[in-house]
């Protein structure tokens, strides 16, 4: 007889990027879905990568990391937040800034807590709290510029809360948050044992010259949370999986429980190539306004479509309505956009649980300017 899983995850299915990006290469589609850039990234990082291998770098790294990375990433906290954090208790390198959310989250949580979730959210942040027996309690940002309603928050809170997990820059809405937040996140939290987690991963890209509101600059609020960032994001290096979480020692500690019998340590050659890199400022410094040319230049290109763009302040992704074109349901209309003109985006719809449709589109620009006109070519003819 052939056992049978009682699954933990009974809701979850193929992911929506997984759908889109298949679709994309059946039908020879500009694929604006999946955000990942199409250029290349750095040779001087990739060189780096390479010598590193030659020089024999090339055996396990310690758990939490290389050493020479975690120090560069604290000096560079100190530089940019004013963070005073312990490399050797306080930095963890990991395998993509996805699986330092899932530890955070695993480390905390026990059967019956709830995890307060802004919707519409990325889409791993749910099942990560559900296959540690918590209840994700979602609340809606509010439509179309997607803030926080933090009148709903507070009505959320309540002795079983958790944690609340944040994103900003957001993905899928290129929202971010700003002081208000900050000072509102504050109050919900103060006095109570509710933890933070922070996803950072788009921390350089954002744009019209807002600051980023990184926990890392606020100690109350850094003294209960799980900061975690993305490499990959950084320098355009999806593929490489690798990132890092920043938390105080006590939570660091609960979090190296979990990652030293998962992970247990991440690709050494790329950490030792990112110690060295990171002590050039320019190439994390210059991302934001790159990546805002590249929107800026997305949006004008969309003015010749009926599509109508909402804001984006941060990450790789825009999103639109579509309302002037179809009245289908999101999904619907991604499929038919990818297969009939030629172009593959994510339904906003996939990022809530109970697939809440506005009719918008999330469209990645982190792209090759030839890839955006080739793609907004097709769109003007919808």
């Amino acid at each position: 007889m052939t056992p049978t899983i009682n699954s933990k995850l009974p809701n979850v299915g193929t992911t929506i990027f997984t759908v889109m990006s298949g679709l994309a290469t059946e039908f020879n589609a500009v694929n604006l879905g999946q955000g990942f850039p199409d250029f290349p990234m750095s040779h001087e990082l990739t060189g780096l990568v390479d010598k590193a291998m030659k020089d024999n770098f090339n055996q396990y790294a310690p758990m939490p990391g290389w050493m020479p990375l975690r120090e560069a990433i604290a000096e560079k906290a100190n530089f940019l937040y004013g963070a005073s954090v312990n490399p050797d208790t306080e930095i963890t390198i990991t395998p993509g800034g996805t699986y330092a959310i899932y530890s955070a989250f695993t480390a905390i949580l026990r059967p019956g807590d709830e995890v307060i979730v802004f919707e519409p959210a990325y889409d791993s942040y749910i099942p990560n709290i559900e296959i540690n027996g918590a209840v994700a309690m979602r609340i809606p940002l509010v439509y179309p510029d997607y803030h926080i309603d933090w009148e709903a928050v507070k009505k959320a809170i309540n002795p079983k809360t958790k944690a609340i997990i944040i994103n900003s820059p957001h993905n899928p809405t290129g929202s971010v948050i700003g002081e208000k937040d900050i000072e509102a996140l504050r109050a919900v939290t103060a006095g109570t044992g509710i933890f933070i987690i922070s996803d950072e991963v788009y921390e350089h890209l954002i744009f019209d010259a807002i600051p980023h509101q990184s926990m890392l600059r606020y100690p109350d609020l850094l003294e209960r949370s799980f900061v975690c960032f993305s490499f990959g994001k950084v320098y355009n290096c999806t593929g490489w999986k690798l990132g890092y979480c920043i938390a105080p020692a006590p939570l660091m500690k609960e979090f190296r429980k979990v990652h030293q019998f998962n992970c247990f340590s991440c690709f050494t050659p790329s950490q030792v190539a990112l110690a060295s890199f990171l002590k050039n400022r320019e190439a994390y410094l210059g991302l934001s306004s790159f990546m805002q040319s590249k929107r800026d230049a997305f949006s004008q290109l969309m003015q010749a479509t009926r599509f109508d763009l909402l804001v984006s302040h941060g990450s790789y992704f825009i999103c639109a309505k579509y309302n002037r074109i179809s009245d289908e349901a999101d999904k619907d209309f991604a499929i038919r956009l990818t297969k009939e003109a030629g172009v593959a985006t994510i339904p906003v719809s996939a990022f809530y649980q109970d697939s809440k449709d506005d009719k918008v589109l999330r469209f990645c620009f982190s792209k090759n300017q030839d890839t955006l006109e080739r793609a907004v070519e097709k769109l003007v003819h919808l």
